[in-house]
């Protein structure tokens, strides 16, 4: 057996994590040929192959998966020995990879993570905007962010901000046009603007009012698939768009977007970002970690002392 290049082994992690050379190569910053080569490397130096490849897909054979089944372990402690390194420098270093709804990195994990790096100027960040439910640790992030407490028991989850709520808009020209509703049955009669997540289900409108829930699946001729677009739609009178309050807050106060029925909008939990139990956690993310507390402590203050 010739020499190895530990790089090479996590690079193999990596690939497979990421379920392909070219999405490995993006979180990697290097192009998807240096990749290869590694990998090649690699099979060589074992006499046998790991990965079976395909112009559309990369998995792991049968020896790649039982490789990796003993080698993630492994890493991960190497991983962890080079980030207890890493607390004795002044200055954490290194990557947070974090996968959120689009919603959470646009309100709330920006600003925290924008201030975060004026005081930690070594840490790097990774956001992803993702509406869908993943197995973080399986694709190599340290965090999600999801709302609610809706997580799995081997997590531990940090609040992140208030309570939320949902908006109902619209533009005056379009409610001149066709109408303001008064209650959610009301929208049956409307051009309302939907949005279908990513595994192809529709979003359904939850209301509230004198402890009566009532859910309504919104029809209209435009579907959409971020609350920017939906945003966008209501501001160009195509129908009335249903997003969290903070993407309509400036255009509620200069009235180029009317609320409709907000005595039937329930406050809903707040978001959470949530990290493994089980997992020992970077220095860069336990400094991150803090930083959150921090933040909403200057944010909250009156609320901190309650």
């Amino acid at each position: 057996m010739q020499n190895l290049r530990l790089d090479s082994l996590e690079i193999l992690a990596a690939i497979v994590r990421a379920g392909g050379f070219r999405a490995a190569a993006v979180e990697r910053g290097v192009s998807s040929s240096a990749l290869s080569q590694s990998v090649n490397a690699l099979e060589d130096a074992l006499g046998i192959r790991l990965l079976n490849r395909t112009t559309r897909s990369v998995s792991p054979t049968d020896a790649g998966k039982r490789l990796l089944r003993q080698l993630e372990p492994a890493l991960a402690d190497i991983k962890a020995a080079l980030d207890d390194l890493n607390l004795l420098r002044e200055q954490p270093s290194g990557t947070i990879r974090i996968n959120a709804p689009a919603p959470a990195v646009d309100h709330i994990l920006c600003p925290i993570v924008f201030d975060f790096m004026r005081y930690f100027p070594e840490v790097n960040f990774e956001l992803i905007s993702d509406a869908a439910i993943i197995d973080i640790v399986k694709h190599g992030y340290d965090a999600g962010v999801r709302f609610g407490k809706q997580l799995e028991q081997d997590m531990i989850a940090v609040p992140l901000g208030p309570t939320l709520r949902y908006a109902i808009v619209a533009t005056p020209e379009y409610l001149r046009q066709n109408g303001t509703p008064s209650a959610p049955h009301d929208l049956i009669d409307h051009n309302c603007i939907q949005r279908r997540f990513p595994g192809g289900t529709y979003a359904v409108w939850h209301f509230e009012k004198d402890g009566e829930p009532l859910e309504i699946t919104p029809t209209g001729r435009l579907t959409l698939s971020t609350a920017h677009q939906e945003l966008q739609a209501a501001l160009a009178s195509q129908g009335i768009a249903h997003v969290f309050e903070d993407y309509a807050q400036a255009h509620l106060a200069t009235g180029d977007l009317i609320e409709v029925l907000a005595d039937w909008s329930p406050q809903l939990p707040s978001w959470f970002l949530y990290y493994p139990s089980r997992r020992h956690s970077s220095a860069a993310m336990q400094a991150f970690l803090q930083h959150i507390r921090g933040y909403s402590h200057r944010l909250h203050p009156k609320k901190q002392q309650a």
